[in-house]
């Protein structure tokens, strides 16, 4: 198998987009999805870039991507956050995972960060393996605390 991973461009965003959609599938959230690849372009390639993709090929297919942004912890300083690496299902198990994630721990080393960052569902022990096999600490005491778009403004409108 021929794998090289490279940053991503605009015309790779529709191939990113059904990436994010299987991810979507496996983590059993198939309807889940609102982006569209119009808007990976704006948000990714626009004047002030909300993110940057790696992208993996193999025979001229794109066949796994992961998408990083910079973040600021107050303890430690500039770091990354992992918001997902997704393989393509018929390609797990071939190297492409290991290759993004190697990529994106070459680029935190590369501009000093100090943290990469990222979540991993509870029920992914596939997932968990790798990363604790790798020396990232995946902490089982910490919550992820979320409220989506209709939260914020009934928030907002209640506390008027």
């Amino acid at each position: 198998m021929n794998l090289s991973v490279r940053s991503s461009t605009p015309d790779d965003m529709p191939a990113v987009l059904e990436l994010i959609k299987e991810l979507a599938h496996f983590e059993k959230a198939p309807d889940a999805v609102e982006i569209s690849s119009d808007l990976l372009k704006e948000y990714g390639f626009g004047k002030d870039p909300a993110f940057k993709c790696f992208v993996a090929e193999s025979d001229h297919e794109i066949v796994g991507m992961a998408l990083i942004y910079f973040r600021f912890s107050t303890w430690k300083g500039k770091s990354l956050h992992l918001e997902d690496l997704i393989v393509k299902e018929s390609m797990r198990g071939n190297g492409v995972g290991k290759a993004l994630y190697t990529k994106v721990m070459e680029y935190a080393f590369e501009n000093k960060l100090k943290r990469v960052e990222w979540a991993v569902l509870n029920w992914n022990v596939d997932a968990i393996e790798f990363y604790e096999k790798t020396g990232a600490h995946v902490h089982k005491d910490w919550y992820i605390a979320q409220m989506d778009e209709a939260g914020i403004a009934n928030y907002l409108r209640d506390q008027k």
